[in-house]
């Protein structure tokens, strides 16, 4: 009865159809291994499509936000301010993983077996570790764009949001009509833009069945029951950071971290359905100017947050690194501890940008540290380790990674003065109001009031594009 009274309104909701999608997919995952195992490129259709318009995505908004500030010097001090927040983050998360493996120490008593698949797979991560060449590969090679059109055609977030500050700053410095007519320009082009987002994620549901039915088909039904000691430690050690952590920052900054994940849960089902965080990057960015961030904080933010400010990923690498040490009967000191986490906080950076992220960054991580602990032998046995489960620990950490730069977005635009804060606290009340504002700026509703600065508070809540 409940269910017929509410269905009116559930079938119109983006994360009820993934989460039945996704508990589909476990079933059909279950029931059916052989064929579910094919269900895979479901998944990746749906990555690749969200992966074509991200660039595009970011590339507006960046611009917009920017050029639309006018003073380059207010637009680099918020850039400095996000940068070292994110320092910071990425500090507590890599001591949260060495605190958390120290005293738990999931990989003790570890046996030690080693699949050939496995193996295997350890060795393509080590051989896709092996073209960074750190800090100099990293500026050239993930950092510069190389050409106008390379940064979208390979999706490299960090070479779209650099050609994007360009654009933007060339922009500024045009007379002001000339200013405006540009920009009115980019306006149009995001309307159009997000609207293509808009008839995308509608198939999400169909990416979360494939992604799920090929996760549980592949891993078996141990791969939802018995994670082992590292994963479940993971997840627990993620969670403490989302709600202890995160919460403290949420707090601080007058928000709860509880209420942004209920406001950001359609895309939190779909990372959970297709284990990659990228695929919600462009509703992000809406929804977070929807819930009162101004544009630039949220087109600086969240691109570069998702380079420099994963905190999932942290996590995971100096939890992996220490979980290795232990399965291989070794006992590491604090101040190796703490030099190889110092390492990781520059490793880190950039991830976001390498296939296959975290394993591929743990693996380099391990590279560049060396030493007696990881030599080349139990760097490759270590890796063949993690790599069973590293399938169940993404999830976790893409989760974390996006509630994390939601969370930094909201906070850095309250400190910098950029957040309206009552817009913020009645989206947070009522997260339907956001969804309504980003469906109608995909239509381009409401450009004209938002632009003459007229936002009807209590009427309704509407974000322009």
């Amino acid at each position: 009865m409940v269910l017929r009274e509410r269905w009116p309104k559930l079938r119109g909701q983006l994360w009820f159809w993934v989460l039945v999608a996704i508990a589909a997919g476990i079933v059909f995952g279950l029931v059916s291994p052989t064929e579910a195992e094919k269900a895979k490129w479901l998944a990746d259709a749906f990555i690749q499509l969200i992966t074509t318009i991200t660039g595009p995505v970011i590339f507006v908004t960046v611009v917009i936000g920017i050029a639309s500030i006018g003073n380059l010097t207010r637009a680099g001090g918020l850039a400095l301010r996000a940068l070292g927040y994110f320092f910071g983050m990425t500090v507590v998360a890599l001591g949260l993983g060495l605190l958390v493996g120290n005293l738990v120490a999931p990989g003790s008593g570890f046996d030690g077996n080693v699949s050939d698949a496995a193996r295997e797979q350890a060795k393509e991560a080590i051989g896709e570790a092996g073209n960074d060449s750190g800090l100099t590969s990293f500026i050239q090679d993930d950092l510069l764009p190389d050409s106008p059109f390379g940064p979208f055609v390979e999706n490299e977030i960090l070479r779209v949001l650099i050609l994007a500050i360009l654009v933007a700053a060339a922009i500024s410095g045009l007379a002001a009509p000339v200013r405006e007519r540009v920009l009115a320009g980019f306006q149009t082009a995001s309307q159009i833009i997000f609207g293509v987002i808009r008839l995308i994620m509608w198939a999400a549901p169909i990416g979360a069945f494939g992604g799920m039915a090929y996760t549980v088909a592949k891993f078996g039904s141990g791969a939802l029951a018995d994670l082992g000691m590292l994963a479940l430690t993971f997840w627990g050690t993620c969670a403490f950071f989302v709600f202890v952590v995160l919460g403290v920052v949420a707090r601080v900054a007058g928000f709860s971290v509880l209420r942004v994940i209920r406001l950001i849960r359609d895309e939190l089902l779909i990372i959970v359905g297709t284990s990659s965080s990228e695929t919600v990057l462009p509703r992000l960015l809406a929804k977070l100017e929807a819930a009162g961030a101004s544009r630039q904080t949220v087109g600086v933010t969240i691109p570069t947050g998702y380079s420099f400010n994963l905190d999932g990923t942290c996590i995971y690498l100096t939890l992996g690194a220490l979980f290795i040490v232990q399965a291989s009967g070794q006992d590491m000191a604090l101040g190796e501890q703490v030099a190889m986490a110092g390492l990781m906080v520059l490793t880190s950076k950039g991830a976001a940008g390498i296939t296959g992220a975290g394993l591929v960054t743990l693996t380099a991580s391990l590279q560049a540290f060396g030493g007696e602990f990881f030599s080349a032998e139990s760097i490759a046995v270590g890796i063949a380790l993690v790599v069973g489960i590293d399938r169940i620990m993404s999830e976790g950490r893409a989760l974390t990674n996006a509630i994390g730069n939601s969370v930094a977005t909201l906070a850095l635009a309250k400190w910098n003065g950029e957040l309206d804060e009552r817009r913020l606290q009645e989206v947070l009340r009522r997260p339907e109001l956001v969804d309504e504002a980003v469906e109608r700026a995909t239509r381009g509703e409401g450009a004209e009031d938002e632009r003459e600065g007229r936002f009807e508070r209590d009427k309704e809540i509407v974000i322009a594009h």
